[in-house]
């Protein structure tokens, strides 16, 4: 057989799989006649309510200078991470708003951060197009600052996100804007695999962000400028196993389902989207119109722990709460009292689901709590100017993690948190030492989620 009849051959060839992949292209959209909230509502799901006092702002961490770009949570809940365009990492004791570390940067424009597994190293990236970890265990240096214990050096770009493997100490992915995702072994410092570039199923703009499936630590996606999300499989670096069409506009954000099964975008279109990494397939699209044709970007999302809730963070300083079940918003936390003066540009769970921290550009992170989960164990009355000592709860099987203060004994006005001060923990670790300095708060309570 000449070469002329093998390349008529293979030209016929490709032409039948071009032709099998459309027929079978549109008999799978011809069986997409529902989406999650239509079959949802045909079952007769009904909507989650919620009210402004049922997630509460528990605390403000203040510190940062700059704009707050990216935050993680450690695996055991009790510690953030949180980087700004102040030039700084700072680590936060979550339970008490301390900062245990505040690392000085070689480059000032970070803009991601993560918490190693173990909580015993964080990482960041940003325009000097490196991804640099630091030991949270190493000495400072003589001006007292915390040195860099590994340079991960190869992008060509900036570096937009960054995420250990779970359970893994020593391998991180990160995405850059060289339109690659490189996974690293970080023990010696070099790349194990590059994802994109070259090969043609690569993303064909920058790379903004990255996450790893918590369920197989071997698929990741990704999210970039060429509006698509791609799921890639750390054991085929050269193409990616699916790419997601859908979206009108650059894909920030990618996180995935609590199950593992699929995963949601965020994007500058407005929408978040739901999609399916077995079928290939979009879910749900989440937008909510503000004014006429007004649909700010989606910059930040996460799931709650069951992954019925997503909460997805905007440019207009927004941050609803959806139902991802029946696709519709039940708060705003812009609403909320003393919420973000500016857009919330990151926000993530604890491991457990617990309590959520969102990052704004107001250079402040907050600590919200759902309200059912405070537990009132201690009422004490206050006197105007009067500083109250502490709150025991001997008669309490748990300990608190913060304090709450109601106006009356049926109804908690958690708004007033915004005026307690924190002032210590007792010797045995089972109460909260607190002074109230707003007169107009009569009672005081203890708390805990």
């Amino acid at each position: 057989m000449s070469v002329a009849e093998l390349k008529e051959r293979h030209v016929a060839a490709s032409e039948t799989v071009n032709s099998l992949r459309e027929r079978l292209k549109q008999k799978r959209a011809s069986l997409l006649d529902t989406d999650v909230a239509g079959y949802a509502k045909s079952q007769g799901k009904t909507p989650l309510t919620f009210g402004p006092t049922d997630l509460v702002c528990c605390r403000t961490l203040q510190g940062h200078t700059g704009k707050v770009y990216s935050l993680d949570w450690t695996s055991e809940k009790n510690r953030i991470v949180s980087a700004s365009q102040d030039g700084r990492l700072i680590v936060w004791n979550a339970l008490t708003s301390q900062k245990t570390h505040a690392i000085k940067l070689p480059c000032a424009w970070v803009m991601t951060c993560a918490f190693s597994p173990t909580g015993q190293s964080v990482a960041c990236g940003g325009l000097d197009s490196v991804c640099s970890i630091f030991n949270l265990n190493s000495l400072c240096d003589k001006d007292g600052n915390l040195p860099v214990s590994r340079t991960l050096s190869g992008h060509k770009g900036y570096v937009s996100s960054c995420q250990y493997v779970p359970d893994e100490d020593t391998h991180l992915i990160t995405g850059s804007g060289d339109q690659t995702c490189v996974l690293w072994d970080i023990t010696t410092g070099l790349r194990t695999s590059v994802f994109g570039g070259e090969f043609q199923s690569g993303h064909t703009a920058d790379v903004l962000s990255v996450s790893i499936n918590q369920s197989n630590s071997r698929l990741f996606v990704s999210g970039s400028c060429d509006a698509t999300a791609r799921l890639w499989d750390t054991r085929v670096a050269s193409r990616a196993v699916r790419t997601f069409p859908g979206h009108e506009g650059d894909v920030n954000v990618v996180k995935f389902f609590p199950d593992g099964n699929r995963f949601g975008t965020g994007s500058d279109d407005g929408t978040c989207r739901l999609f399916d990494i077995r079928t290939g397939h979009q879910l749900q699209v989440y937008h909510q119109q503000h004014g006429d044709n007004d649909f700010p970007p989606v910059k930040t999302i996460a799931f709650s722990i069951s992954g019925r809730l997503l909460f997805a963070g905007y440019t207009n300083s927004d941050c609803y709460v959806w139902d991802t079940l029946l696709a519709k918003v039940v708060l705003n936390l812009g609403s909320l009292q003393n919420s973000h003066e500016s857009q919330i540009s990151c926000l993530g769970l604890s491991a457990d689901g617990s309590a959520l921290c969102t990052g704004s550009w107001d250079t402040n992170l907050k600590m919200l709590y759902r309200a059912e989960a405070l537990i009132v164990v201690g009422i004490l009355p206050s006197y105007r100017d009067h500083i109250v000592d502490y709150v025991s709860h001997e008669n309490t099987s748990q300990s608190p993690m913060g304090v709450i203060c109601a106006r009356d004994m049926v109804s908690a006005v958690y708004y007033n948190v915004l005026w307690v001060r924190f002032m210590g923990v007792s010797d045995y670790n089972k109460c909260l030492f607190v002074g109230l300095i707003d007169p107009a708060i009569r009672y005081m309570g203890v708390w805990r989620p």
